[in-house]
């Protein structure tokens, strides 16, 4: 009979592989990048994941199930996009931009796996699978934040051009939304 726990099992067993597949790509995605910042979050970052591995491995033992991975078929398909992005934009100044773009999508993906552990394992009232799933999941907010930050800080910017721009030049005013909204309806009547 399939239960709860069996699929919550099978959901670990998804991100397990997951993670796994990570410890392989971050160092690969952060070899790519050439801004600094990016280079440190991504090898940062594979450092927690490494972390993740094993507390994954104890939210098994919670479970009295020895841990085993099933393949992640979306990770799968997300680090294949990641490396196709990487390979497109490899001499652009959109590379890191690029490359921020397929990290954040891991990261959502397993922002929302492990949320759904989580209540998984509080319905299945094991409080430790749930305290350390809810530990991997603060780090892959935090993660998610970092990367955020440096798109804006820097990395978006570099895509667009205006790194390159002269320190004295007056900042280039972007359109507000709701103004290039406007100009659309315009050119539509």
């Amino acid at each position: 009979m399939k239960t709860l726990q069996t699929l919550f099992i099978n959901e670990l067993s998804d991100i397990y592989d997951a993670e796994h597949r990570l410890c392989k790509a971050l160092p690969k995605m952060a070899r790519a990048a050439t801004n600094e910042e990016l280079k440190d979050a991504f090898n940062e970052h594979l450092t927690e994941t490494e972390d993740q591995v094993t507390k994954l491995q104890e939210v098994f033992k919670c479970f009295d199930v020895k841990p085993r991975t099933k393949t992640c078929k979306a990770t799968v398909g997300l680090l294949e996009e990641a490396d196709e992005m990487a390979a497109e934009f490899k001499d652009s100044p959109c590379l890191n931009a690029a490359l921020i773009a397929a990290a954040q999508k891991v990261e959502h993906y397993e922002i929302a796996t492990y949320t759904t552990l989580i209540e998984w394992a509080n319905l299945l009232d094991n409080a430790e699978a749930a305290e350390l799933l809810g530990e991997i999941l603060e780090q892959e907010q935090t993660a998610s934040s970092t990367l955020r930050e440096i798109a804006e800080d820097s990395c978006n910017a570099e895509a667009e051009g205006d790194e390159s721009a002269d320190d004295d030049a007056p900042a280039k005013a972007k359109p507000s939304p709701m103004a290039s909204a406007g100009r659309n309806a315009a050119r539509a009547r």
